[in-house]
């Protein structure tokens, strides 16, 4: 009996101690991994003065933004070599607006489209991307927090050499192309079928608009497709079950993405967990009203009273049910 005793006793001391090893580890990892985030410290709004109301258990709204930098040293993310925005030289390539439901359960993606004509905050009428040219983050989430009435809550960026990355770093992706198109400006065929695509031929296929019969709107779901492929192979049982493998994406996401101040490796893990009970994963494109021309430049015009129905949902953790009230949103697991 007292050997059985002493064997119970070192057994549970010893599964105490590599537990608190355990732990004590990841909080190591996470720590270290919180010091290398790219944090802009400034991307949030520091007024409330004109923003929308705060309010709890209707969800989290994300704005994820992909910068048009042609940059050879990287401008965001870890390895970023200077200031993500400087005034004037960037424009957003991709302004999409996540919303992540209450439950964790449900999410839908609101591409807007970058040339769509809006009010940017004491610059009047404008096409949206050049907010951020004129006032970085801070003045793209004014104009969208205007245009939608949607609070943002957390902002990410990445550029060009930063997505490239990302990619490579999970293997690759696969999409399935309707039919064959060829790029001219980038002299590539896109051949009708599934092609699996490699960082720099995902940013190529993501940044082709011309011979497109949608154009910029064929964009969106080109976009909206690679970002569904992405996350199938992020959000698979065989990714998020394995510690080792949520360890390695966080830390492709530090190294890809910058982010606002309040973002921390701990909630970017706890949303990938919570992300395993996903029920559905929407896309849409803010609703338009069709193309015109201001002055020289081609813009397009949004429906006031689709922008007002949807942003409504997400204000409320309903979009699903604007999903089904006005179709299924974007198809994208085949595009043009």
């Amino acid at each position: 009996m007292r050997r059985a005793l002493r064997f119970l006793l070192i057994t549970g001391v010893t599964g105490i101690l590599m537990g608190s090893c355990a732990a004590g580890a990841l909080y190591a990892f996470q720590a270290s991994l919180d010091s290398e985030i790219a944090r802009i410290p400034d991307a949030l709004p520091t007024s409330e003065a004109e923003r929308p109301t705060p309010e709890a258990g209707v969800g989290e709204n994300w704005l994820l933004v992909g910068t048009d930098s042609r940059s050879e040293a990287a401008t965001t993310g870890e390895d970023a070599g200077k200031r993500l925005w400087q005034p004037g030289q960037q424009r957003t390539d991709t302004i999409m607006l996540i919303h992540l439901s209450e439950g964790h359960n449900r999410v839908c993606v609101v591409s807007i489209p970058r040339d769509a004509w809006v009010t940017v905050p004491g610059r009047g009428k404008a096409k949206i991307n050049a907010a951020f040219s004129w006032g970085g983050p801070s003045l793209l989430i004014r104009t969208v927090e205007k245009a939608t009435g949607v609070r943002i809550d957390h902002y990410a960026a990445i550029d060009f050499q930063g997505f490239s990355s990302a990619v490579d770093t999970i293997g690759g992706v696969d999409v399935d192309i309707a039919r064959t198109v060829y790029d001219p400006h980038r002299r590539v065929t896109w051949q009708a079928g599934r092609q699996h695509l490699n960082g720099d031929k995902a940013l190529q296929f993501v940044r082709q608009r011309a011979n497109l019969p949608g154009g910029d709107f064929d964009r969106i779901k080109r976009q909206q497709a690679l970002l569904n492929s992405i996350a199938d192979k992020v959000l698979s049982a065989e990714t998020l079950t394995n510690p080792v493998k949520v360890n390695d994406l966080l830390r492709a996401l530090t190294k890809a993405f910058s982010v606002d101040a309040g973002v921390t490796t701990g909630m970017l893990r706890s949303r990938l967990i919570d992300l395993t009970g996903l029920q559905s994963l929407d896309y849409v494109t803010m609703p338009v009203k069709g193309t015109g021309m201001e002055r020289s430049q081609s813009v397009v015009y949004l429906d006031p009273a689709g922008v007002r129905a949807l942003s409504e949902s997400i204000k409320d953790d309903r979009v699903d049910d604007y999903v089904q009230e006005n179709g299924s949103g974007n198809a994208v697991d085949t595009v043009s």
